[in-house]
């Protein structure tokens, strides 16, 4: 059986939410799996100088999602094509009529 990742989100920056009580992320955003030292582009955390959140899934950081995407910048494109997993994810390309 098979894991399914979970990508939380690491940011350049941060901010307070008071409503919620809790920091969200700013800036430009990426994908990271909890345990890993590095974003799903390749990124390492601590050189780049990214905050983890861990409490904040990747499909709530998504502009689209209008979850904690509030303060979010920028989305990386290449953690944004690797971490659209679920049920609204795109299936990936199917030959439809194939040569005999």
């Amino acid at each position: 059986m098979t894991r399914t990742r979970r990508h939380a989100v690491a940011a350049s920056g941060r901010w307070w939410d008071e409503e919620d009580g809790r920091w969200l992320p700013a800036g430009e955003a990426h994908a990271w799996e909890q345990g890993m030292n590095q974003t799903v582009c390749g990124l390492s955390l601590h050189r780049s100088q990214l905050f983890r959140f861990p409490g904040v899934e990747w499909t709530d950081a998504l502009p689209e999602s209008g979850g904690a995407a509030d303060g979010i910048r920028r989305v990386c494109p290449r953690c944004a094509a690797a971490g659209r997993r679920g049920p609204d994810a795109r299936r990936g390309w199917v030959r439809k009529n194939p040569r005999p």
